[in-house]
Parts: structure tokens; sequence; C-alpha cells
């Protein structure tokens, strides 16, 4: 009888043991399953965010080269946020001249000397330093600047690279100049561009920063500026000429942010060059992800 218990005994334990065993896999299974559908779930949305991003810069786009009168003008790009629902979805899209930046390669010294000293916080000697640098990694020859870094420079810093001696082909390249810091490279990296191809910048949509980088600008100056440059755009009047200044690039940057119902979020940055051309009036310059 003993024997015919403990049997029985064993014989529970192991359909109990099964039936814990079995709820732990059925349990992995379901959870395995949430995770999954939740996983589709975010790519779908991520997807739909994605396509509403697109279709928010090519709305701006539209918006800005729709011929109206200066007074119909609904959209501008000088940096102000239109924003809207779609689909279940908040979007909100700016566009901005990229004249509104300082160039790596095209801007003379003396604003990029001014933008690593009141941006960056170098020294003027630090600052000089930098700048002919930067030179010496864009310029076609081999020649190194009083304060400059050329091939021999870099090798001596152990670094397994050297100037290309050609023009710069996005701002992160200027990462891998010698002397610029993690730091340094966060702080200026926000008003550099590589795609306005010109030497001063459009001090109608430029920040405060960028303004304050053109030499001879005063804190005073570039203040009653940014208020009347305000006044100006909200009555949609001609922005005040700003003294060092240039014009318009033909260059446009586009920022789209999109944020679904279940807090997937994308954002969009183009660059486009408009060519006025009728067969091709746009030439992508960027199409990237934020």
């Amino acid at each position: 009888m003993n024997v015919v218990h403990r049997q029985q005994g064993i014989a529970l334990i192991i359909v109990l043991w099964a039936t814990v065993l079995l709820a732990l896999i059925a349990g992995g299974f379901s959870l395995a399953m949430r995770d999954e559908a939740l996983a589709a779930q975010n790519s779908v949305s991520a997807a739909q965010a994605r396509w509403i991003a697109d279709g928010a810069v090519e709305r701006a786009i539209f918006e800005l080269v729709v011929p109206r009168t200066e007074q119909d003008a609904a959209w501008r790009a000088d940096g102000r946020t239109y924003s809207w629902e779609e689909d279940g979805a908040t979007v909100h899209v700016t566009a901005v001249d990229e004249g509104a930046f300082i160039d790596l390669n095209t801007a003379n010294d003396f604003l990029l000397q001014r933008l690593f000293e009141i941006v960056g916080g170098l020294d003027e000697i630090d600052a000089a330093r930098m700048v002919d640098a930067i030179v010496d990694w864009r310029d076609a020859d081999d020649l190194r600047r009083p304060n400059g870094a050329e091939e021999r420079d870099y090798r001596a810093a152990k670094l397994a690279y050297k100037p290309p001696n050609a023009a710069f082909q996005s701002v992160e390249e200027l990462g891998m100049v010698l002397g610029m810091t993690p730091s340094l490279y966060a702080a200026v990296a926000p008003h550099l561009t590589v795609y306005s191809q010109q030497q001063n910048v459009n001090t109608e949509t430029a920040s405060r920063e960028v303004l304050l980088c053109i030499p001879g600008a005063t804190d005073v100056a570039v203040d009653d500026f940014l208020a009347r440059r305000a006044e100006a755009l909200a009555n949609r009047q001609p922005s005040p000429g700003f003294i060092g200044g240039g014009g318009r690039s033909s260059v446009w940057r586009f920022i789209a942010e999109v944020e679904m119902t279940d807090g997937v979020r994308f954002t969009r940055i183009a660059v486009l060059r408009y060519t006025g051309q009728i067969k091709k009036p746009l030439m992508i310059m960027l199409w990237g992800e934020g």
C-alpha cells in the first residue's frame, strides 16, 4: 500500500511540475507574441510617420514655390514653424534659407573666427588656430598655414587620416579636423552648413548667434535688429538690413517632425537647392533623418 501511495505521490508531483512547465511555456509564448505584435505596430507607426514627414516636406516646398502675391504668401522660409494634424499624427515643419548658416567652405576667416570665439568660447589665439586648420583641410595645396595643420601634423597626432585638400562634404566632417573637440563641435555645428555656398549670411533669417559672428556686430545692435526684424515679419514687411550681411541663397532647409498617437516619432531633415529650371526645379542636397 505504501508503495502505491508513493507512486501516486510521485505521479502527482510530476503532473504538478508538468503543469507549471506548460504554464511557463504558455506565458513565455504569450509575452513573445505580445512583443511581436507591439514591434509590428511600432514598425507600421514608424513607416506612417516617415511617409507623413516626407509629405510635410513636399507640402512645404509647394507652399514656397507656388506663385503668390507678397500679401497672400502664407509660408516663408524664415524659420517659423507650421503645424497641423494629419491621420492621427501631429506635424510640425519649418523651412529656412540655408544662407542663415555659416558655410564651412566659403565663409571668410573673420566670420569663422568669430564663430569659434563667440559660440565656441575659444580665445583669439585658439580660434585663429582652429580657422587655419579648417582652411588647410579644405584648400587644394599642402602648404601649412602658420597655425594650421597638414598631413605631417595629422601623422604626428597619430591619426589614421589626413586632410583631403578638398571642400567639406558635410558639417560632420568638421569633427575630423585636428584640434576639434566634441564639446566645441557640439557648440558650433548647429550654425554651420556646406550647402549655401555664400561668403556671408542671410541676415533675414540668421539666428542671434550667427548674427553676432558678423564682424562689428554687438549684442545691443543684434538685439535691436532682431526686434525690428520680428516686427517686420509679423506685419509681412521686408526685413530691415543689417551691416555685413548677405542676401538670400537658393537653398532651403526643411525640418519635418511627426509624432503619432502611440508616441512614435520621426524627423525628416532635407536640404534642397531651387534651380528655377522647368524640368528639374529642385536638386536634393540632403535627405536625412533627425
